[in-house]
């Protein structure tokens, strides 16, 4: 017997060139929602709050304690974000999807009607947040139409009993607890 023989051939794949094909298969795999968020100030001296919403983010390290998220190469926040000395990453929980939809919305509006919290180092989060991470830049790669952003942890708040908004297929989900067995 030959692994040929033990193994099928699987039909029916697509090119990655077929745009709608990748943004399909990328909807299969679930990922948390955070806020990213600082707060700066213009060239006059005044300050400003920016942040954006991101649903690329994961967890990469912890030694040091790295986060990742990517980010359109045509965002006009991130330029203005990235020079900030603290950067507020705040987790959404599984209520704040309205939210989430503000922070990916107009940048003049994303603070509209919230009271947002900050570090005295700048750092900015959003309320009731599942996590609070402050965070500096640690390094930035180019990848494709996005820059792969590595963000280093310097100081958190968690709340694992919140639970978190989950991004997958396209939409906005709750986890689920499943007992085995």
């Amino acid at each position: 017997m030959t692994i040929d023989s033990v193994i099928s051939l699987v039909g029916d794949l697509s090119p990655a060139s077929d745009a709608q094909a990748l943004k399909r298969a990328y909807s299969c795999f679930p990922s948390g929602v955070v806020a990213v968020s600082s707060r700066i100030e213009t060239p006059d001296g005044d300050p400003i709050l920016l942040g954006m919403a991101a649903s690329a983010f994961t967890t990469v390290s912890l030694a040091p304690p790295l986060v990742s998220l990517c980010v359109q190469n045509s965002s006009t926040t991130w330029p203005r974000l990235r020079s900030a000395p603290a950067i507020g990453v705040s987790v959404f929980a599984s209520d704040q999807s309205d939210l989430c939809r503000q922070m990916a919305g107009p940048a003049e509006k994303r603070f509209d009607g919230i009271e947002p919290q900050r570090t005295d180092s700048g750092a900015v989060f959003v309320p009731g947040a599942a996590a609070a991470l402050s965070c500096s830049l640690y390094n930035e790669l180019p990848a494709g139409d996005h820059t792969l952003v590595l963000l280093k942890i310097e100081e958190l708040r968690a709340d694992p009993e919140v639970e978190p908004l989950v991004f997958h297929a396209s939409s906005f989900r709750a986890l689920e607890v499943r007992k085995d067995g």
